[in-house]
């Protein structure tokens, strides 16, 4: 596209020798703020939060830090799980005295803390387990000497070395420092670390499964089946931080998803949704049970599975050692004997449900070890990391919801229950928790008046308002468009009939559609891809034949609800190759409520406007009306657990059409693997050009902003810890001035960074009431930072389970927002999102790249990419990144995430 003369120019970078680099421009070094203030604005409110406070008595002490090398006997470094608290457990048994008694906190890997000094700073030990398990790799298929001499040898003792060295001293009391401000050498964080660590200890101590902060114990009242041998199992967040009020425990409810345990066949035919062992894919099995545990009815020991057996039970053959029996060349003879015949002599077990089935195989790559499926069981706590499939995902919502009053119950009586002051390196700092829910004063803001069609007012009621004899403000009409249907069971007759009814009622004319096409029913088995290729071949040449253009909309109905195949070719031809607004979809219910909503998708791709703050309609938001001002929405999707070559899809959206903060523009680029950072935000290109994010966005909102650049840039930043602020700023804040400045820019624009949070786990309630917290709670003291600028916000209507506050963390504001206009101005952003009628969880910027991330990451069909199972090392070289395709000009600045 020919580009207007008056538009931005670019500054070239001129040919440099090699080896040279370019003079780096003046990059402003931002860091983050304090809080300047606190909000006043709203209604008070008296709210309970799960934060426990904590007292320390002995603000004195100090942890020794001490490094922990594990070696066996051959000098080979200890890297199996869990056996270093085996041996750090069996050392202090064994050698309490020479360790002048002092109690542990050890991480489980490489380090370990103490309550004052050891003796010695470094100490060598030598540390027998006697291992029941010793023997496992013996007890098995492969031959040797029988089962009854080999069960007297099953206990086998292993030696190991075990040596600690000093490393460093944390202080308690800069916990203490860093709640004042005063903490210079920064060592708070690893102080608190050392407190995570102990309660880490003492979950698995009592045989917990550890995620992290998080703690789950066995005990099956605890486990709700979601599908698919998939089962989730309730247990408890725990960490330590430091808040405004002083130190406090922040525990909460947690979910984390195992496999199963039990029968090793029933799991199986759960997990395909089986009816019957016959019909198994046992490829796919293989890959499912590699590297889990199970445990053998006969001899009730553990197993880790490495594959399966290349024939059934009753056909494979292992050559057997025969006891006392020599040939003529003094070698132990061997017979070849079956897996079958083997439990029936040795072990009296005649197999039944397994004799014709793959056995597993829990031996060593040149020895397998056979053992029949139905004499294992799968061990439980073993966790699930793949992606939880949509219907899994509402099971899981349905069944480990809770309503406010049940949680809190649920919380208080956890804490009571495990003690975790009761920890002896906790008690020896003379910590003790509070047992009672902290009180915080909150604030609840007004709701914004939202403009609708024809000059109405609308006022939402418990963050909530609807089109019923209203109208869309700035509806599209439809004249051209086409109805698809991929053999989904629906009348598409009465669908176009109440779609153009429901579109009437709301402003939208939408004239009768041009084209309806039903699948072939033979083409139902072809591939995904060429199905929608051969639909939109069909659609498109009929239309622009018929009529010399592209249809406005082309309505596409689908056969599945969730994560349909066709979803993605789809939309990538109608999105990139042609151009055309698409929406999919899969009505299960065709009424008002549901047109109503598909409306409001379509309204807004087509370059409608739903509805607009008042505020905003009349051209008076504070700060933003009278300055060129952009907003930023940005967040990095990666892939699904257990996918390590699965590239990470980084989106921006940008607002365009200032002074309107409703309208957006969405630019999306793949990444690295699992990185965070987003690095496309300028791209400089050999010829000096930018072919990077914020190029695209800039001059889009130049365009569409009658000529005027941002002066304000607004960012908010979804998906990033506390540890990564710093990087925000360094990386991605830089990338962006780097691209403003390529644009022949010399004055800088004034940025505001905000980091929203929804992965944390500080729950709010109301002290009077067992209902959720009214829309637009806030607050802004007591549990939040004791130094830097963040708040608590819930601005939606929780009406399932019990509301989670988003957390904003305000890392720079060069534009100088007062702490009630900023909080006014997020709180008003929950109400732009164009594609309901609700107010959202967080704001609709970060929503919206959230939308595009997840919708253009199925352009590309990534599972082609070789797949690499959580077991598996990644390859050392990297395959390159793939690109996603562009979307095509007609459709670049539409909003077609919604």
């Amino acid at each position: 596209m020919e580009e207007n003369r008056n538009l931005p120019r670019l500054v070239p970078t001129p040919n440099l020798p090699p080896n040279t680099k370019p003079e780096r421009m003046d990059f402003p070094k931002y860091s983050i703020i304090g809080r300047p203030g606190i909000g006043r604005a709203g209604r008070p409110i008296n709210l309970l939060t799960n934060h426990f406070k904590v007292s320390v008595n002995v603000p004195d002490a100090v942890f020794y830090q001490y490094s922990v090398s594990l070696t066996s006997e051959d000098k080979r470094a200890v890297e199996g799980k869990g056996i270093g608290r085996k041996l750090i457990d069996k050392l202090y048994q064994t050698y309490s005295s020479e360790l002048a008694g002092k109690k542990f906190a050890y991480d489980g890997e490489k380090t370990l803390y103490t309550v004052g000094p050891l003796p010695q700073n470094k100490l060598e030990f030598t540390v027998v387990l006697e291992d029941t398990f010793a023997k496992r790799e013996s007890e098995n298929l492969r031959g040797g000497e029988s089962s009854s001499k080999r069960s007297k040898r099953s206990f086998q003792s292993r030696t190991f070395n075990v040596e600690i060295s000093y490393a460093a001293k944390v202080p308690l009391k800069s916990i203490l420092l860093g709640l004042k401000g005063t903490d210079k050498k920064n060592n708070a964080q690893d102080a608190l670390r050392v407190l995570d660590i102990a309660l880490r200890q003492t979950a698995a101590k009592r045989g917990c499964l550890l995620v992290r902060q998080s703690f789950f114990h066995d005990d099956s009242s605890n486990f709700t089946s979601v599908g698919g041998g998939v089962t989730g199992v309730k247990g408890f967040h725990a960490s330590f931080c430091p808040t405004k009020g002083g130190l406090s425990l922040n525990m909460d409810v947690s979910t984390t998803m195992i496999l199963k345990p039990g029968s090793v066949i029933d799991f199986l035919l759960a997990n395909q949704n089986a009816s019957e062992s016959r019909y198994l894919d046992w490829a796919k099995a293989k890959r499912m049970l590699k590297n889990l545990r199970v445990k053998t009815k006969h001899r009730n020991m553990e197993y880790k599975i490495v594959g399966l057996s290349e024939k059934p039970c009753n056909q494979q053959f292992f050559s057997m050692k025969q006891r006392n029996r020599k040939g003529q060349d003094e070698e132990e003879q061997t017979v070849d004997i079956t897996v079958c015949e083997y439990f029936i002599k040795h072990h009296g077990i005649e197999l039944r449900d397994s004799a014709c089935l793959p056995c597993l195989d829990v031996g060593k790559p040149n020895r397998p070890n056979y053992l029949p499926l139905e004499l294992c069981s799968l061990v439980s706590l073993q966790r699930y990391t793949k992606a939880l499939s949509s219907m899994q995902r509402a099971s899981l919502v349905e069944k480990s919801r809770q309503k406010p009053p049940e949680r809190m119950r649920t919380i208080v009586e956890a804490l009571r229950k495990y003690r975790y002051d009761e920890d002896p390196v906790l008690a020896e700092c003379g910590i003790s928790l509070e047992k009672q829910l902290t009180q915080v004063e909150g604030r609840v803001l007004e709701s914004p008046k939202l403009k609708v069609g024809n000059g109405y007012d609308c006022i939402p009621r418990n963050g909530r308002w609807n089109y019923n004899q209203r109208t869309l403000l700035q509806p599209f009409n439809i004249k051209r468009w086409a109805i698809v249907n991929f053999s989904a069971r629906c009348d598409t007759s009465r669908l176009s009939r109440e779609f153009i009814d429901c579109g009437r009622k709301k402003g939208v004319q939408i004239e009768r559609p041009d084209l309806v096409i039903e699948e072939d029913s033979q083409m139902r088995r072809e591939s995904p891809v060429r199905r929608a290729e051969r639909m939109s071949k069909r659609v498109f040449e009929t239309i622009e034949n018929k009529f010399k253009c592209k249809p406005d909309l082309v309505l596409c109905v689908l056969a599945e609800r969730k994560n349909s195949d066709i979803y993605g070719p789809w939309k990538k031809i109608c999105l990139s190759d042609f151009g055309v607004v698409t929406q999919c979809i899969s009505p299960f219910k065709i009424n008002d409520q549901y047109l109503t909503n598909v409306l409001l998708k379509v309204n807004s791709k087509l370059g409608g406007i739903n509805s607009l703050l008042a505020m905003e309609h009349s051209s008076s938001v504070p700060i933003i009306k009278d300055t060129p001002t952009m907003i930023l929405g940005m967040d990095v999707s990666h892939g699904s657990p257990g996918r390590s070559d699965m590239p990470s899809i980084a989106a921006v959206v940008g607002s365009r059409c200032w002074p309107l903060i409703s309208r957006y523009r969405a630019s999306v680029r793949t990444q690295s693997p699992k990185m965070e950072m987003i690095d496309a935000l300028f791209k400089p290109l050999a010829n000096g050009d930018d072919d990077g994010i914020m190029r695209e966005l800039l001059i889009d909102f130049y365009r569409s902003s009658n000529g005027r650049k941002p002066t304000q840039i607004i960012i908010f930043r979804d998906g990033v810890g506390e540890s990564q602020f710093n990087q925000v700023l360094d990386i991605e804040l830089e990338q962006i001035v780097k691209a403003y400045q390529n644009m022949g820019e010399t004055r800088i624009p004034k940025f505001t960074v905000i980091v929203g949070q929804k992965n944390h786990h500080t729950k709010l309630f109301q002290a009077n009431s067992p209902e959720n917290v009214p829309p637009g709670t806030v607050v802004d003291s007591m549990i939040v930072h004791p130094r830097n600028y963040d708040f608590y916000m819930c601005a939606h209507a929780g009406m399932i389970g019990t509301s989670r506050p988003a957390h904003y963390h305000v890392l720079i504001d060069e534009i100088g927002f007062s702490a009630d206009g900023l909080q006014n101005l997020i709180h008003s952003l929950c109400y732009v999102y164009q594609r309901s009628t609700t107010a959202v969880s967080i704001v609709a910027p970060i929503y919206y790249a959230h939308l595009a991330a997840k919708q253009m990451s199925q352009f590309i069909k990534f599972d082609d990419l070789t797949e690499t199972s959580s077991g598996q090392e990644s390859s050392a070289s990297a395959p390159p990144v793939p690109d996603l395709p562009r979307l095509h000009k007609n459709v670049c600045s539409s909003m077609f995430f919604c």
